[in-house]
Parts: C-alpha cells; sequence; structure tokens
C-alpha cells in the first residue's frame, strides 16, 4: 500500500496526529513532518506561503525515498496545503483525505469570537487556556470533556517559538482554493464534523461538490475529531484509501 503523508493542523506538531497513526493499521507506512518553526524544525528564515513550501514537501519526499505516488491527508490548516500539493505536484498524489478543512479566505466563516481566538498560539503553550475554550473553538465532544482536547494539545506535541505559528498563519492569509478546485482530479474523501466551529460544515458540501471525484463522510463530532476519536474516523479513510 502507499504510503500516507500527513500535513497536520496550525501550530501543532507531528506527534499530536499520534492516536490517529496508532489507529491505523501496522502496514501503513506514515510520514510525518514539522512545519517551519514548529516542533522539532528550525524558524523559517524568511515567511513562506502554500505555494513556495509545497515544493519542499516534495523535497521531503524525494530525501526520503519515495518517489511513486503517496496518498494525503491534510488537516485543517494541512488541508490547505493538501490542495495545493495535490495540484502542483499531481502526479506525486495517489488519493487524498481533507479533514477538517476549507477552501481558505473564500469560504463560510467561524464566528468572529472563534477566528479571535485562533490569531494566537496561547492554547498551544496554556493547558489552562486550551481547555476554557475547547469546546467553544473544537465543539463535538469537547465542549463536555475539554480536558481532552488539553491533553491532545499539549500530551504529544513539541512547542517551536511563537514566530513559527504567526508564520503559519500568514502562510495562508488571502489564500483560497476555490480557483483551483476542479484542477483537483484525485479521489477525494471530504471528512468533516457537523460540529464545527473552526470551519462550519458546509464547507466541507461546497468542496466536495465542486471537486470533480469527491465523496464526503459527516460525522457527528468537531473540529479535532480525527485526533480524539481516531478510532471511528481511521477505519472510514483507511476504507477510502484501500478502494
Amino acid at each position: 500500500m502507499p504510503p500516507l503523508l500527513l500535513m497536520n493542523g496550525i501550530g501543532a506538531s507531528l506527534e499530536v496526529l499520534q492516536p490517529f497513526v496508532d489507529a491505523l493499521h501496522p502496514r501503513r507506512t506514515v510520514i510525518r513532518f514539522d512545519v517551519p518553526g514548529v516542533g522539532g524544525s528550525p524558524r523559517p528564515v524568511v515567511p513562506y506561503n502554500l505555494t513556495t513550501f509545497a515544493p519542499v514537501v516534495a523535497g521531503v519526499l524525494r530525501r526520503l525515498g519515495h518517489d511513486e505516488p503517496v496518498d494525503v491527508l491534510g488537516l485543517s490548516w494541512g488541508g490547505g496545503l493538501a490542495q495545493h500539493f495535490a495540484v502542483q505536484h499531481r502526479r506525486r498524489v495517489r488519493r487524498l483525505v481533507l479533514a477538517a478543512t476549507g477552501t481558505g479566505s473564500l469560504m463560510v466563516p467561524a464566528h468572529p469570537r472563534t477566528l479571535a481566538k485562533m490569531l494566537t498560539p496561547r492554547r498551544h503553550r496554556d493547558p489552562d487556556y486550551a481547555r476554557s475554550i475547547a469546546g467553544e473553538i473544537y465543539g463535538g465532544t469537547m465542549r463536555s470533556e475539554p480536558e481532552r482536547a488539553a491533553r491532545a494539545l499539549h500530551a504529544h506535541t513539541r512547542l517551536g517559538p511563537r514566530r513559527g505559528y504567526y508564520y503559519q498563519l500568514a502562510a495562508s492569509t488571502g489564500w483560497s482554493s476555490l480557483p483551483f478546485l476542479k484542477l483537483i482530479r484525485q479521489p477525494t474523501l471530504v471528512v468533516a464534523g457537523d460540529d464545527d466551529p473552526i470551519i462550519p460544515a458546509v464547507n466541507a458540501r461546497i468542496m466536495t461538490r465542486l471537486l470533480p471525484d469527491a465523496r464526503l463522510h459527516l460525522y457527528r463530532g468537531g473540529h479535532i475529531a480525527l485526533i480524539t476519536e481516531a478510532h471511528e474516523l481511521a477505519p472510514v479513510i483507511e476504507d477510502f484509501l484501500d478502494g
């Protein structure tokens, strides 16, 4: 089976997706990386954007010896990068999974109060703060079990410099995939929660209609269910990848 390349959400190091990786079949090769300034990667010298970073990801695959097409999963911010990668390096992508993500600046937005809380990396650095806002920004089971969000963000993550978060935030500022969605020809699974305050589910429905070969899996839950309810979503994703 092809390797699965994971592209993570904003401010989160590669360890955050460990629960999802643990729920996958052990024979599946998984490739993960930290974006510049997050986790173990050095801070970027200059700001970057999704257009300039996609070739860097392709270079990582080459250095790891993966010359054949891979499957790609992008979560949240990583979903934007995954969309761009699938177009810019279409021969490197066999199948695409877009989880809890949207089309960028041209999408149905979150509530301004939710967006305001995404402008700083505080939730990644302060467990008490993460616990206090988990339900409001992540929705789903985090409304009744906010402690799980705090654990997910802090138990399996390494913090980079604050500048890394802001560079990552700036990388997608003004970006939209709407102009090129029809160019994404790979079979695509759009995975979305029905209670996601950050990416309202209507965005997943729009993406599924505009993508040439896409199907939608709408689950009961919030923005980080791929981490907190990995045992439920991993089989759905693997069925798609193996199909």
